[in-house]
């Protein structure tokens, strides 16, 4: 089935078009390119800033002049990631969608929902004739996943708007009115390189099959993270015999639980049988343990071929305690609002190649101040063996609002339109609202949209019945927008 036959017609068109052109973060000029040349060729004033984020302008449908004008506001740019048994070049190729049921999914890729769905719906509503909306200022940011550049870049300037709508929220039976910040931890160490044992086993050993997913919205989940799954195999391996270890690549984007593993150790070769028999056996105690939450959990082991050098046995023994003990996960729970994540961390990459230990996390916290308590404890594992620590790209959370005057209208229209109410909270995931509300001088902003699973994975997928109705309350929402 093609997406075009899809109701709403006009979104799942422009979906498609913005799902052929790739579009990772900070590789965005062909989508920004796309976007400009869509809002010319509508005749609107379009505009695009020093950074690449554009803005499109559309006056009021007659009869709506007098209505306040509307900052409808979603990001271009998505997370790029691929099974690895996915033949895939994200730098050249489009999504490979399909129909699966109520959803519409990717073979093997992110599927680009996040946050294309809103983009398209933007595009839909700049485009339609037949629908009733006020002024309309439309922003598409760049560089939401990697580091919010586009939002903490923008040129406020030609934005009027006083009620921002993001439509970032992945569930859509939720309004959204709080996020997190975050800071970005990344650690570089240098070590020696030894020669490999003289007569030693080489192995490749790989973890795969886990879920992954938005290290924001997931992490409460419980889900494997590769990295800290391959460091307690291999810690437990270097306890019983003289391991050495080549290379290691885990993990690869920094705000995505990772998946994916890889290691080439090696062993004396008289240790050759009893290494596999431990590595298998471990592999079924972490089987055990995560067989509610990863189903498909795999580790591999299979001869390698040896290497020439290996890191040496004193800081591999550092690596694997610092590693061990970094935190990871739910660093702590919210007092103020039920089943949200405060603080949290996630250790999305480890490379060690070539005489370099490199890794890369990402702090969160709706809480400024336990958001440093726990980047602090993450640069603090590390500059204890050494490494150099920098921490970049820190963005603001969003404070929620629950006297806001677009929350309560909203409110009051989704029981009108749903026939019921909605859950309203803050989320556990950075949103561009924090920074643009800074920016733009306190806005009112809601986030809301359709329902949207795996996000930052290849399991993403899109809830086909929730979009129709995501945009039907779009619609509702411009048409019934108050005066100024």
């Amino acid at each position: 089935m093609e997406l075009t036959t899809l109701a709403p017609q006009s979104l799942w068109h422009y979906f498609s078009q913005l799902n052929a052109i790739p579009r990772a973060s900070r590789k965005e000029e062909k989508v920004i390119a796309f976007i400009e040349a869509f809002g010319q060729q509508l005749g609107l004033e379009t505009k695009k800033d020093a950074v690449g984020n554009v803005l499109i302008k559309k006056p009021a449908t007659p009869g709506m002049e007098n209505r306040q004008t509307v900052i409808l506001q979603s990001h271009v740019d998505m997370v790029h990631q691929k099974n690895g048994d996915t033949p895939f070049d994200f730098d050249t190729q489009g999504i490979d969608m399909y129909v699966d049921g109520d959803w519409v999914r990717a073979h093997g890729t992110t599927l680009g929902a996040d946050n294309g769905i809103g983009v398209a719906a933007i595009m839909a509503i700049l485009a339609a004739t037949d629908v009733q909306h006020p002024a309309i200022e439309a922003m598409f940011t760049i560089d939401e996943e990697t580091g919010m550049t586009g939002a903490m870049q923008l040129d406020p300037a030609p934005y009027t708007g006083k009620i921002l709508l993001n439509l970032d929220t992945e569930e859509e039976d939720e309004i959204t009115i709080g996020c997190a910040g975050g800071l970005d931890t990344n650690t570089e160490g240098t070590y020696q390189q030894v020669p490999a044992l003289a007569g030693g086993a080489a192995f490749d050993i790989t973890i795969k099959g886990l879920l992954g997913g938005h290290s924001g919205m997931d992490i409460i989940r419980g889900r494997g993270n590769a990295n800290k799954l391959m460091n307690r195999l291999l810690y437990r391996a270097h306890q019983s015999f003289d391991l050495q270890l080549a290379t290691l690549d885990g993990g690869s984007l920094r705000n995505a639980i990772p998946r994916e593993s890889r290691a080439t150790v090696v062993v004396p070769g008289a240790d050759k049988a009893a290494f596999g028999e431990l590595v298998l056996a471990f592999a079924a105690t972490l089987k055990e343990e995560y067989k509610t939450i990863e189903a498909d959990l795999t580790i591999d082991i299979v001869p390698g071929n040896t290497p020439a050098s290996v890191m040496e046995p004193a800081y591999f023994t550092q690596v694997l305690r610092a590693i061990y003990a970094v935190p990871n996960g739910v660093f702590r729970m919210s007092p103020d609002f039920a089943r949200l994540v405060e603080a949290s961390t996630n250790l999305a990459k480890v490379s060690i190649k070539d005489g370099l230990f490199i890794t890369q996390s990402l702090q969160r916290s709706n809480v400024d101040s336990t958001k440093e308590d726990v980047a602090l404890a993450v640069k603090s594992t590390f500059e204890n063996i050494g490494c150099e620590v920098t921490q970049t790209g820190g963005y603001p959370g969003w404070k929620p609002n629950p006297d806001s005057a677009i929350l309560k209208q909203i409110l009051s229209l989704y029981n009108d339109h749903f026939d019921h109410q909605p859950k309203v909270g803050a989320i556990h995931a950075g949103l561009e609202c924090g920074i643009l509300g800074a920016l733009l001088n306190g806005p009112d902003m809601i986030s809301f949209g359709p329902t949207i699973r795996g996000a930052h994975s290849p399991k993403e997928c899109v809830q086909i019945s929730s979009v129709e109705r995501f945009y039907g309350f779009l619609l509702h929402i411009l048409r019934e927008i108050p005066g100024k």
